[in-house]
């Protein structure tokens, strides 16, 4: 679940802003609050049935949304570079030459 919860949270910092306001509202309340579906059902007026289909809708769009667009996949990707490039410079000083196309490769993807 936590694993889930990660990943919906990193989808939702991305593409949230993309999603209907009611989407938005419903996912903020299971994930950033940790409502349960029974306490967003009664607080939206409706059931925890529709509230589970709402929130299994927008993690579809949110998916939807990164299979097409694959931000995610290139953030993760410049924290793999950024990583490469503190190994090289804990490795040797010099290093701070030989990974400065890295760097720059990393913030162009910006």
């Amino acid at each position: 679940m936590l694993e889930q919860t990660t990943e919906m949270n990193l989808l939702y910092d991305f593409y949230g802003s993309l999603l209907r306001d009611k989407q938005r509202t419903l996912l903020e309340m299971y994930y950033h609050e940790d409502w349960s579906l029974g306490e967003i059902a009664e607080h939206q007026g409706v059931s925890r049935q529709a509230v589970f289909e709402a929130i299994k809708r927008a993690q579809a769009t949110l998916t939807e949304l990164e299979e097409k667009l694959g931000l995610v996949q290139k953030h993760l990707e410049r924290q793999r570079l950024a990583q490469e490039i503190l190994a090289r410079l804990e490795e040797e000083p010099e290093a701070r030459l030989k990974v400065e196309s890295l760097v720059k490769q990393m913030v162009d993807l910006d």
